[in-house]
């Protein structure tokens, strides 16, 4: 004999249909998966290694040693007047959080796809959890930042002028992780089924940090090479690179109507990295 009891469910999965739909409720659910992800990959990355965490402060600041000494010393590029440990620092930090963003992001398909094919839980989760992660990397390496501002105003007696527009600090930061994630899942969603996209990609990234003024200052280019500033310009990461450096220590270009460009150019890299996502996110197991 049948029965005609009803079966209920507590969890009922279904197939998305809108592509634009985020479905951050369910996130929120999954929040602990969410801070499990960020604690493994803050505390796992550097567990078994020597120095530990102080990878964090070493990187870049081997990095800007360098800078200093190839492009500072060797090829003399102005700073705008500013310490060159400070200039290139500001621009290192920038760069390395919104591709650190982008890195985590683009890998999220093929990277998981061994999780996603036996667990399921909100696959934006992978990607959200790595803007977490180097956010808290982030604020390691500013204390970094800190130290040396220190050092240069009150050791070396350099007067370096912040201004009000270091309050938008949190806008840019948001701004260079809404950058990273668009295209970020962007990437992931192509390379999904292009595998050869990826060496593409990986290589435009490369290009884009020297059309992006981290080792020197927009005024150089509009001073030496105007050609070619409408190029630089068009990078949406130019205009918050140099508000960085100019609120932080009054020096470099601040434009509202090239940042809009920057916050626009994000959102519209997000929705479509959003449509490609969800669309993806159906089938993508098949594909792998």
């Amino acid at each position: 004999m049948e029965s005609n009891d009803k079966e209920y469910w507590d969890i009922e999965i279904k197939p998305k249909q809108n592509y634009f739909t985020l479905n951050l409720k369910e996130v929120w659910k999954y929040r602990d998966l969410l801070w499990m992800y960020v604690h493994r990959d803050v505390v796992t990355v550097y567990k078994q290694t020597v120095l530990g965490p102080l990878w964090y402060i070493i990187q870049p600041l081997f990095t800007t040693i360098m800078y200093v000494f190839v492009f500072g010393n060797i090829a003399q590029i102005s700073t705008d007047g500013l310490p060159q440990p400070l200039f290139y620092l500001a621009g290192i930090l920038s760069w390395s959080y919104f591709s650190s963003c982008l890195g985590r992001a683009s890998g999220t398909f093929l990277g998981n796809a061994g999780v996603f094919s036996k667990v399921y839980f909100p696959r934006l989760v992978v990607p959200l959890s790595g803007l977490i992660t180097n956010l808290v990397q982030l604020a390691i390496q500013a204390l970094l930042f800190v130290g040396i501002y220190m050092y240069f105003v009150f050791g070396q007696g350099i007067d370096i002028q912040p201004n009000k527009y270091a309050l938008l600090m949190p806008v840019f930061i948001v701004m260079l992780a809404g950058l990273g994630l668009g295209i970020g899942i962007i990437i992931s969603s192509v390379t999904i089924k292009y595998r050869d996209m990826g060496i593409l990609f990986g290589f435009a990234t490369s290009l884009l940090m020297y059309i992006t003024p981290v080792i020197y200052p927009l005024s150089v280019m509009e001073a030496n090479y105007p050609q070619f500033i409408w190029l630089i310009q068009l990078n949406p990461l130019t205009s918050i690179v140099e508000a960085v450096k100019y609120g932080l220590m009054g020096a470099g270009t601040f434009s509202w109507f090239w940042l809009g460009y920057s916050f626009v150019f994000s959102l519209v890299a997000f929705v479509i990295g959003s449509f490609m996502f969800n669309k993806v996110e159906r089938n993508f197991i098949d594909i792998v």
